[in-house]
């Protein structure tokens, strides 16, 4: 008789070995690998053997004769959105919305299905997660009831599908891809094998009806979507939800756009109608008359929005191993930048537990904000309130140099616009301001400004 065979496929990146392993050599996720099937491998092989079969091979065209697609784009009835998709959905586009579970990805893609059935468009709402009761529920808060919004509670791939190629809808709404399942494929709903055959159905049938797809998709421990990463690798479009869930402001934040720039950030508000485009940024990270020792603001570059933020730190005395933790702000960067107090300005850091935080939820990616978290550490090592007029501007190298920061006038007339007066930056603005600036070169002058 013939050896069975058995194969293991890690259900967070679909790596497949012959034998079991606690951890996945992959993905190093621990205990995701599970034993396949012989039905699961059998169908796997089948599937490899007819697509082959059935491709036809293409010839090499020169790339000065092809033709340009022209790209046409039509509005979801969200500004915010709109900046995020760079300018608006495209038809036969194929969308990732990830986040934690609470943060509005629900929310705001029925809201956006009820704006486009007021215009006219056809909008298909699939919830494998709630009844229609429920939506409905949701639908009369959000003010999206309309006749063009057609609602199918179903987890059945092949019947959603069929309702898909019976009427001609403009917009599809999954909610969510690991509710789903495929007959033809022998695995539970979730699994490496059914996510991946319900996107490639789901994008087959985008690209050839010319369908705007979006998908919700759940996300794991680590805040990466939960399931193999070719699903990200086969979508369109990737959006991240990022903001704390106790709070009313959410960030939706690029990560992958074929059809625009990643760097655009769409910033809403939550209220009792929705999620709702945040109409000013004035304010919404910080509080100026409550600033005390410890914290500092700065401004960072989201996209082309400058949005002024508070830095929160909190020096304390170790007893024992000294802790460094951040919310919001690279922790290895931090390491970093006491590494370099402790180097230029002889502060026994060693010894102190340290803690940054960013207030308002939102995650630091700009290297600008170097300058205010040196500025906030030293605020509480000494427990001396800095002023609340004034804002730290600069990129801290490994020298102790404060760098440039792009974009310097575009920071600066926000400062204007909030009423701020003074600003510690690495370099002389080129355009004149009313701001008072302090210029610092190196780490050593800001402490003496201080």
């Amino acid at each position: 008789m013939a050896k069975k065979k058995i194969v293991f496929e890690c259900q967070a990146c679909g790596f497949q070995s012959p034998r079991w392993m606690g951890k996945c050599t992959s993905c190093n996720e621990w205990e995701t690998m599970v034993e396949l099937t012989s039905e699961q491998i059998k169908f796997l092989k089948e599937t490899s053997s007819s697509s082959s079969a059935s491709s036809v091979p293409s010839k090499a065209i020169p790339i000065t004769q092809i033709q340009e697609d022209n790209i046409t784009r039509f509005t979801s009835g969200s500004t915010e959105l709109d900046l995020v998709l760079g300018g608006g959905i495209v038809p036969g586009s194929l969308t990732l919305i990830g986040g934690s579970p609470g943060v509005g990805k629900s929310t705001l893609l029925l809201k956006i299905a009820g704006n486009l059935a007021r215009d006219n468009k056809k909008v298909l709402y699939v919830s494998g997660e709630e009844s229609a009761g429920q939506i409905k529920l949701r639908a009369n808060r959000l003010e999206a009831n309309h006749d063009n919004l057609y609602l199918l509670p179903e987890i059945n791939l092949s019947t959603v599908l069929s309702e898909i190629t019976k009427h001609n809808y403009e917009l599809i709404v999954i909610d969510s891809i690991q509710t789903l399942y495929s007959e033809e494929t022998p695995s539970a709903p979730g699994s490496v094998t059914q996510v991946r055959t319900i996107t490639f159905e789901l994008m087959r049938i985008a690209k050839s009806l010319q369908i705007s797809i979006f998908i919700i998709g759940h996300i794991t421990k680590d805040g990466s979507i939960a399931g193999p990463r070719v699903l990200e690798h086969m979508v369109d479009t990737v959006l991240y939800f990022e903001g704390d869930v106790n709070s009313d402001l959410r960030l939706l934040r690029g990560f992958k756009n074929r059809f625009g720039a990643t760097n655009e950030v769409g910033i809403f508000e939550m209220n009792k109608e929705g999620l709702n485009d945040a109409k000013s940024m004035a304010g919404k990270f910080f509080d100026k008359e409550k600033l005390q020792s410890g914290s500092a603001l700065t401004i960072i570059m989201e996209g082309s929005r400058p949005i002024i933020i508070e830095v929160q730190a909190l020096v304390s005395e170790s007893y024992g191993h000294a802790k460094r933790s951040s919310t919001g702000f690279d922790n290895n960067r931090l390491g970093m930048l006491l590494a370099l107090l402790e180097k230029k300005l002889d502060l026994p850091l060693g010894t102190y537990d340290v803690f940054i935080n960013i207030a308002g939820g939102i995650k630091v990616n700009d290297p600008s904000a170097d300058l205010a978290i040196i500025a906030a550490i030293l605020s509480s090592y000494r427990d001396r309130e800095l002023s609340s007029d004034s804002i730290f501007l600069g990129e801290v190298s490994l020298t102790g140099e404060i760098r440039e920061v792009s974009g310097l006038s575009h920071r600066l007339k926000e400062m204007e616009t909030q009423g701020f007066s003074k600003a510690i930056i690495p370099n002389t603005p080129l355009e004149k301001t009313s701001i008072k600036c302090f210029v610092a070169n190196e780490v050593s002058k800001v402490v003496e400004w201080m």
